[in-house]
């Protein structure tokens, strides 16, 4: 008998459908309460670091380079106190296959599914995550579908993730675009359904995993370059799972005294369901609509209970402006010699302004770098947000900066800084929200301690937060 497709019994159906494109059953995690085993679950993977880096050197991935920003540095200087202004470099993510870090995620998520005996990879992700999939994918010669959210209900897509659509198809996988709204979800678990592909998720233990490469390669070449651990590693922060492998690869390289800020381009007020608000985005990633969501309730992801949790590593979180990050990009191409996309420009931006706090002889890594052309480059986004009625001018973005409706790029470097985004919140958000979401009316001491440990606190943080 055929299984019915429609929206309520294929969603009906989603922990089964995830389960067999996953090769993995997500409540042998499960501890009662809210609690879920995070660890066992990372350890699931089978992978060790050592063979995450060979899986991806064989796939060209990782030993991506550390460039140090001299100019940028120098310029950041000028507006520091004397003796402050710290050294910033670039982890050159953009060599990777596919041009960005989540190549490292692709790599290990594709060679599982293979080694598993699934005939295809299927991602949902309108980033670049997908031409990473599509391209590890054309490595291992499995089939590829990914799934987008590309168009606004008028037909129009934002260039960034049209051009995207274009890569993906280059490494000749299968696109599926869809407007902006609730089906995307249905239209995945349906595909993997027929399909019987492997469910490669940005959140899945296997992707995660591959990130830890990217810090632990962060740690080995700061101390063969200037002799130490960096005292800041700065990770431009969406579904946060950039920023959970790389710290997890910190730790992994002993690097437990490096602080780990997550920065995100403040788009507060845009809401990123909104159908009218879609194309009025001036970056399709690496902002707050998807920062905070993502950081307070991680378990909405594609899978059951994601292993990208910012908030177990996340020391400070900051945001910058749309036009920092623009004017920022422009500064790499123009000061540097590297054109890089802006998405991954995000914690440069923010780099720039905490470069600031800390002394000349200090160490401050963005994580990332991202390959940049066609629609992803600034002026077609800039272009297209004009075209959509965004004014876009030169001020103080701090002061005059509305997402929807302006775009305003500094006058002048001295504009670019930084808002300290409210940690202690999201980490009460996220406590608040565990709870009522499974039905924990008595918190037990191993809730507690779960919860501490989700939120890089500690019981009486918690117990303070539930008023116990």
């Amino acid at each position: 008998m055929a299984l019915a497709k429609d929206y309520d019994s294929v969603m009906g159906r989603s922990n089964d459908i995830m389960k067999v494109a996953l090769g993995l059953d997500y409540e042998e995690f499960e501890r009662g309460g809210c609690t879920f085993d995070y660890e066992a679950l990372m350890k699931s993977t089978g992978f060790t670091l050592d063979e995450c880096a060979k899986i991806q050197a064989r796939a060209a991935v990782g030993n991506t380079p550390l460039i140090e920003l001299r100019n940028i540095s120098a310029m950041s200087r000028k507006y520091a106190k004397p003796g402050f202004g710290a050294r910033i470099f670039a982890k050159d993510e953009a060599a990777n296959a596919s041009g960005s870090f989540k190549a490292r995620r692709a790599a290990c998520a594709v060679y599982h599914a293979k080694k598993l005996g699934y005939k295809g990879v299927i991602a949902a992700t309108s980033g670049n995550y997908g031409a990473a999939v599509a391209s590890q994918a054309a490595m291992a010669g499995l089939k590829c579908i990914i799934v987008q959210e590309c168009y606004d209900s008028h037909g129009i897509g934002q260039p960034e993730i049209v051009e995207k659509a274009r890569k993906c198809e280059a490494y000749g996988a299968e696109v599926v675009q869809l407007t902006v709204g609730p089906e995307l979800f249905y239209t995945f678990l349906s595909i993997l359904e027929d399909t019987g592909y492997f469910n490669a998720s940005l959140y899945s233990p296997f992707g995660i995993a591959g990130i830890e490469t990217l810090g632990y390669e962060i740690a080995m070449q700061c101390r063969e370059i200037v002799g130490k651990d960096p005292e800041m590693v700065v990770c431009t922060n969406a579904g946060g799972g950039m920023l959970t492998g790389t710290a997890r690869g910190l730790i992994k390289a002993g690097a437990v005294d490096t602080k780990v800020v997550a920065a995100s381009i403040d788009l507060t007020g845009l809401s990123m369901a909104s159908d009218s608000a879609f194309n009025k985005k001036s970056c399709t990633t690496g902002h707050t609509g998807f920062g905070v969501p993502y950081a307070t309730d991680p378990d909405h992801s594609d899978v059951p209970r994601s292993a990208a949790r910012p908030l177990r590593y996340m020391d400070r979180y900051v945001t910058t402006k749309q036009g920092d990050v623009m004017y920022i990009t422009e500064v790499l191409a123009q000061l540097e010699g590297i054109e890089r996309g802006p998405a991954g420009n995000t914690a440069l931006a923010c780099a720039f302004a905490l470069a600031q706090e800390l002394p000349e002889d200090a160490v401050i890594v963005i994580s990332e770098t991202e390959y940049t052309g066609a629609g992803k480059h600034i002026q077609p986004q800039m272009s297209f947000a004009r075209d959509n009625g965004i004014d876009i001018r030169f001020g103080d973005p701090d002061k005059e900066d509305k997402p929807g409706e302006n775009l305003v790029l500094p006058e002048n470097p001295g504009c670019i800084r930084i808002q300290e985004a409210d940690l202690k919140h999201f980490r009460q958000s996220l406590i608040r929200k565990s709870v009522k979401k499974h039905n924990v009316t008595a918190p037990t001491d191993t809730d507690l301690r779960f919860l501490a440990d989700e939120t890089k606190t500690d019981i009486v943080f918690v117990k303070e937060t539930l008023g116990l």
